[in-house]
């Protein structure tokens, strides 16, 4: 019965609508919408049987060993397709209205479908080179959709930076292949999983991989730098593709990580270091579109955390749960950028409750279920990995951090909140900040219905080996809840301190959050510059004022003078003996000297 109504749900959300479209163009969202009511089937076919499928189409080559080309449909793949699909077609939707006055619109969503098959690629992969043909196709996708507008130089800087760091995570991916072809002499997933050991050096590997494309602490710069592209590139590259495509990656391979506690406590430091440093940042952000940025770095940090709790099942599922609210938050966004003339600046917005009320109570909406509001669809994953922390015999260290980090979502939550939709207008009055266009409003209503059901749907038909609800007091229950309800207490205080027009006093912690604790000056500009100076003054002013003069006209000096030195030293300067040694020349070789007559 349940399994009934949670179809009957999803096609509802499904249903094409009557209203006809703004453009003439084939209608993909629609397209994609039958995809999803297509993938459901499995979906409820796993759930209720619990068996999963590898299913091999094609044999690659042989080498030392057999590669095919297979498709592993288990839990994860069977329930991420529908998510996936899902949040791509409300995405197209919106692109539709978004990407309107764009010449190329066809092919930006042709894009976009690209994106979420090297995802789909990534995530039904039975063997490392197929994964790999994934995780490369996400990145290059992300390059070119984060630089679409290709006119900015921004867009271009911010496009090359996300490849590069990426490309170093993708060293330690390429490195670990290596080693399971050099040592487990396979890259079949199943197979590598029927070892009883692996060191931890190849699982190192795995984590830094993870590291550059969750954008985990250390490599995470070109995360808040990919909003020059366009929003809906954004909700999709934050919800269900790209980024969450590390996690993906350490889940999928969790069997490898669980039999070396230094990867997993590497995990788990590394997530509660990036959770709390993200949303530090996101507290003093000005930026809409970052600020939703570094809220989705802060929940990658949560799952990474969880992932080093031995948790994967529950860092699967709040991926999912994180999907919805998160496209939602960023589809609100560009909503209200496109509505007032591509603004960005949250300072400068205010009152658009009255002129865009559906986005503005989805925004709302969305920023209650990050900071893990009960009965949304965060709380029932966010609020478990907290208790799930809790109860772990682990360091204190990550449970604080991670409080600390719960509280600040609510914090930011809240200030996105009013600075957004709450008080007077504080811009020009734009023409066009309405929401006429249904295509405008019903991808993030459908989306708004996710976030509401979604987190219900999934608890109560939790998939087979899903972790099990833990027992503990009352207090400890709304542990969560309390650091969330002290962050939006603080941040609801501090902001109605003043309605002043005061000049701002940035202070030192103010301006270093701001900065990304100097991350971007340090390594972006110090660093490079120190290389610059050091190759110049190193390479080039040592080479021009000792190496080069000393192997060249300094040598031949010193040679020229030895030499001539060592010569004269033969010579006495007394002209007897010059005398005496004439004679004895011309005595031995009487005919020197002189000529035939002709």
């Amino acid at each position: 019965m349940l399994h009934t109504m949670m179809t009957m749900t999803m096609l509802t959300l499904l249903i094409p609508p009557l209203t006809p479209p703004l453009t003439t163009r084939p209608n993909i969202a629609r397209t994609m919408k039958l995809a999803t009511a297509m993938s459901l089937g499995p979906a409820l076919m796993f759930l209720n049987l619990g068996v999963q499928s590898i299913t091999t189409n094609l044999h690659w080559h042989t080498t030392t060993y057999s590669l095919q080309l297979g498709f592993l449909f288990d839990t994860y793949a069977t329930m991420f397709l529908p998510v996936a699909l899902l949040i791509t077609s409300t995405i197209l939707e919106f692109t539709g209205w978004y990407m309107s006055s764009d010449p190329h619109q066809d092919r930006f969503s042709k894009y976009l479908l690209l994106f979420l098959i090297a995802m789909i690629t990534l995530t039904t992969a039975n063997n490392m080179l197929q994964l790999l043909v994934g995780w490369e196709g996400v990145g290059i996708m992300s390059f070119l959709l984060i630089g679409w507008w290709h006119a900015r130089m921004n867009a271009n800087t911010s496009a090359l930076q996300a490849i590069v760091y990426n490309r170093i995570g993708d060293i330690g991916l390429i490195m670990t292949m290596a080693w399971l072809a050099t040592n487990y002499n396979t890259w079949e997933i199943q197979l590598m999983f029927s070892h009883p050991h692996t060191p931890t050096l190849p699982l190192m590997g795995l984590i830094l991989a993870a590291t550059g494309k969750s954008a985990q602490f250390g490599l995470h710069p070109w995360l808040p730098a990919a909003m020059e592209g366009p929003t809906p590139v954004s909700a999709l590259l934050h919800s269900s593709t790209m980024v969450v495509a590390g996690i993906f990656l350490l889940v999928r391979l969790h069997p490898l990580l669980t039999t070396s506690k230094t990867a997993l406590t590497t995990c788990l430091c590394l997530g509660a270091l990036t959770t709390t440093f993200a949303a530090l940042c996101a507290l003093t952000q000005n930026d809409i579109k970052k600020i939703i940025a570094f809220s989705t770095s802060s929940q990658l940090g949560l799952m990474m955390l969880t992932i080093g709790m031995n948790q994967p099942e529950l860092a699967f599922l709040h991926i999912m749960t994180h999907a919805f609210f998160k496209a939602m938050l960023f589809l609100c966004a560009g909503s209200i950028i496109h509505s007032l003339n591509n603004e960005q600046d949250i300072r400068k917005m205010g009152g658009t409750q009255k002129t865009l009320p559906i986005t503005s109570a989805c925004l709302t909406l969305g920023s209650l279920a990050l900071a893990g509001t009960p009965f949304l669809a965060g709380f029932y994953t966010k609020d478990t990995i907290i208790e799930t922390l809790y109860a772990s015999p682990l360091n204190a260290w990550a449970l604080l951090t991670t409080a600390l980090a719960t509280a600040l979502t609510a914090a930011y939550s809240t200030r996105l909140i009013f600075y957004t939709h709450l008080g007077a207008p504080r811009h020009n009055p734009a023409p066009t900040a309405s929401e006429t266009s249904p295509m405008q409003t019903r991808p993030i209503l459908t989306l708004a219905s996710g976030s509401i059901m979604f987190g219900l749907m999934i608890t109560a038909t939790l998939p087979p080996n899903a972790p099990h609800p833990t027992t503990m007091m009352l207090q400890i229950k709304l542990l969560a809840l309390a650091a969330t309800l002290l962050g939006l207490t603080c941040t609801a205080d501090l902001i109605w301190q003043t309605t002043a027009l005061t000049p701002q006093k940035h202070t030192t912690p103010h301006t270093t959050t701001t900065q990304l604790m100097f991350f971007n000056t340090t390594i972006h500009r110090q660093l490079p510059k120190t290389k610059m100076q050091a190759a110049q003054t190193l390479a080039l002013q040592l080479n021009d004022l000792l190496w080069y003069p000393a192997t060249g006209p300094m040598m031949l000096k010193t040679t020229n003078s030895l030499a001539a030195s060592k010569t004269s030293s033969r010579l006495t300067g007394t002209i007897k003996t010059h005398l005496a040694l004439f004679t004895a020349f011309t005595l031995t070789c009487p005919h020197m000297g002189q000529t035939t007559a002709p």
